[in-house]
């Protein structure tokens, strides 16, 4: 490992603060950076935020990385050599209502993160891109590669996801530092976001309200779970690419599952059956994902090993003791 502490962009998020845990787990120094904005519950943020303030070698920095200058200063100033960058605006549905909260968090976001590195001595970076790239294509029996064609986004936030993954290119062969994006394929489980599915589900089967199932419950997701997804990443953190590489990753579950399959899994931990109204396709939803993560599994030993049965029931026993009462 680089001496230095890590930089984590988005610390307050769902995978960011996972990611920072795992990195506090085994003796790094961290510094995360988020913006705690109102997309979803702020309290949920505040929540994930107070699990990572007070332990030793961790520092929060309430900062837009949008804010170039910013944002360099603290790489200067902490002497980061490693970042992990995971800040951004998510969210398909909501690209079509907010465009420009995406050219934002997501596009001056990233460059600001890749001036921030450039400039700033960082010697690997590893960011997050999403499987929205593939577009929206039919299940053929093997999962997305990396090599597939990624040129037709069918929302917004996919297309600002490759733009992203066209600007690292080009900073890494100028530039030459290393970098890695992945290409994260539905995560999931404790302390995860309100606006997708298993959790808006999750609350409404509670209180005996219907849920909405779009695409007339025929869409299929690789539903990862977070443990999972975390592995990835320090995995692919512990091995960049070579100086003015970049490498792309799928990190999945290798195995797509029905979002009816999802909602008896769900059902079953929740001990309670939903009502259900079935809706078309949303614009910018896409039928299905599935990961191939061997060039994943190539460089780390990537295996996921946790299912959607098992994952859901923890999610579950999480949110019946997070808002107990």
């Amino acid at each position: 490992m680089s001496g230095g502490p890590v930089l984590v962009t988005g610390a307050a998020g769902f995978i960011g603060m996972h990611v920072a845990e795992r990195l506090l787990d085994r003796g790094e120094t961290v510094i995360g950076v988020d913006v705690f904005n109102d997309y979803y519950d702020p309290a949920l943020k505040a929540a994930r935020a107070a699990r990572l303030d007070g332990r030793p070698g961790f520092t929060m920095v309430r900062l837009d990385i949008a804010e170039h200058e910013a944002l360099l200063e603290l790489v200067r100033s902490s002497g980061v050599k490693r970042v992990v960058h995971l800040a951004a605006q998510a969210g398909v549905r909501y690209s079509i209502e907010n465009p420009f909260a995406y050219e934002r968090s997501n596009l001056a976001g990233h460059l600001a993160v890749l001036e921030a590195c450039r400039h700033g001595g960082v010697e690997a970076l590893v960011y997050a891109s999403s499987s929205s790239v593939y577009g929206d294509r039919p299940l053929n029996g093997s999962g997305f590669k990396e090599t597939d064609p990624v040129d037709a986004p069918v929302s917004l936030y996919a297309a600002t996801k490759r733009s992203c993954e066209l600007i690292s290119q080009s900073y890494a062969r100028l530039y030459g530092f290393p970098q890695a994006g992945l290409r994260f394929f539905t995560v999931y489980g404790p302390w995860g976001r309100p606006d997708m599915a298993y959790f808006s589900f999750t609350q409404k089967i509670l209180k005996g309200e219907p849920i909405e199932v779009f695409g007339e419950g025929k869409m299929a997701r690789d539903f990862t779970y977070i443990d999972d997804i975390v592995d990835g990443i320090v995995g692919v953190l512990d091995n960049p690419p070579a100086p003015g590489g970049h490498e792309i990753y799928n990190i999945g579950d290798n195995d797509p599952v029905g979002l009816m399959d999802m909602i008896a899994a769900l059902e079953a931990a929740l001990g309670r059956e939903a009502e259900k109204v079935f809706l078309p396709m949303q614009p910018g939803d896409v039928t299905a994902t599935f990961a191939d993560v061997s060039k994943l599994q190539a460089l780390t030993g990537y295996r996921p090993v946790v299912g959607v049965r098992e994952g859901l029931q923890r999610f579950a026993r999480w949110y019946a003791g997070h808002y107990a009462g």
